[in-house]
């Protein structure tokens, strides 16, 4: 009796381990099931995104480019044509109309505002109207230097009978500013020649916005009917390569990149060499963003010019990238950066977040650097061509 209880003891034992292992198997298959829908909900969102799904064959091509020798360097190219007339971001279409530079410096011009109101409600230019005007000056980060020049020339106007009340003063300093920047070609549309591959490097410091400037120039530029090409010369960052790419597959653009801290000269002589193979107008090239105050890293700057300078390829801008909340670091930035390989052209990010506006000024005064495009957003579309006439109203009024 007692053999036969254990013999009994020991099958539901088992009946019992078996339902458990049922149920632990039941279970893993639902969990399954769930990850696969997940993964099915991504895919789809990354294709109603605009954006390939990585995991499928054909939708990004790698293969070597060019015989520089550059182990690892590869082309990515989008599927689609190039050159489509009109251009999504993330399945969503572009404005056709940009942002109006005065919508978006509402900090700058409240900060002046705030000043203005203080001069204009003495009636009379005295010793308080000219300290308020420098102190707003300096404030909007204008420069101790440029700020001086500029009231040293409304003095003189002042002395000469031109200017007699402080409404007189501040649209003197609206038409001063203005020639001021219109003396340094600010607002010239990019350097383009046709007939060759045109090379436009972008510089700058890390955290200034360089990665996504490009990406959208690029959406632009594609836009416009060009064949752009994307070079991600910045090979210590893996980040902003992925970023990178991301913005040629939205675009439609080729995509050339490099392995992890490889030579980013190598990068862009691939870049420029497929490009001027398949003719194509424009290669967009990232570089390294490190400290500007490395002696090394401006040598490195230099090479990569040369190189971008061998045919087919033609270096038609530099452009640094600077972030507008930095103020007169800024400023060194481009002091160091102009110094040590010409740059042609600024974009100023991140201009619609700041009172500090006034570096626009300083760049151009102090370097004889033109401010070309200016940042008034974070959609693609709200990198526009710097508008002189329009920015000094929009900060004065």
């Amino acid at each position: 009796m007692v053999l036969g209880d254990g013999r009994t003891m020991v099958s539901l034992i088992i009946a019992l381990v078996a339902v458990v292992a049922v149920l632990m198997l039941a279970t893993v298959i639902v969990v399954s099931r769930g990850h696969a829908r997940a993964s099915r909900r991504q895919v789809d969102g990354r294709r109603d995104a605009g954006l390939s799904d990585p995991g499928s064959r054909g939708a990004v091509r790698e293969a070597g480019v060019g015989s520089a020798g550059s182990s690892g360097v590869g082309l990515a190219e989008a599927p689609g044509p190039q050159g489509a007339t009109e251009v999504t971001a993330g399945g969503v279409e572009l404005p056709s109309e940009p942002p109006s530079i005065r919508d978006r410096l509402g900090a700058a011009r409240r900060m002046f505002a705030s000043y203005a109101g203080l001069m204009l409600a003495r009636g009379s230019i005295s010793v308080d109207t000219w300290q308020e005007l420098e102190e707003a000056l300096v404030r909007a980060d204008v420069g101790l230097k440029t700020t001086r020049e500029l009231l040293a020339g409304l003095r003189e106007q002042v002395a000469g009978g031109s200017i007699s009340t402080p409404a007189d003063l501040i649209a003197a300093l609206e038409v001063q500013m203005s020639s001021t920047l219109h003396r340094h070609a600010s607002g010239a549309p990019l350097s383009f020649e046709p007939g060759c591959t045109n090379v436009w490097l972008f510089v700058g410091v890390n955290g200034v916005g360089k990665t996504t400037t490009i990406g959208k120039v690029a959406t632009r530029e594609v836009a416009n009917g060009r064949q752009v090409v994307i070079a991600a010369g910045d090979t210590f960052r893996a980040a902003a390569t992925d970023q990178l790419e991301l913005w040629a597959k939205r675009c439609n653009a080729g995509f050339v990149r490099g392995v992890q801290g490889g030579d980013p000269s190598a990068v862009i002589f691939d870049a420029v060499q497929h490009a001027g193979a398949q003719g194509n107008h424009l290669v967009l090239a990232d570089t390294a963003g490190r400290l500007h105050t490395k002696s090394n890293l401006m040598e490195e700057l230099k090479k990569i010019r040369r190189v971008a300078e061998r045919p087919p390829g033609k270096v038609t801008e530099v452009l640094l990238v600077v972030d507008a909340t930095t103020g007169q670091n800024g400023l060194a930035q481009a002091r160091e950066f102009a110094e040590a390989i010409g740059v042609t052209g600024v974009v100023l990010t991140k201009l619609d977040g700041t009172a500090k506006g006034g570096i626009v000024v300083a760049i151009q005064e102090e370097l004889g650097i033109p401010v070309k495009l200016v940042g008034l957003g974070e959609g693609p579309a709200d990198l526009v061509q710097f508008d002189p006439e329009g920015f000094v109203g929009a900060i004065l009024h």
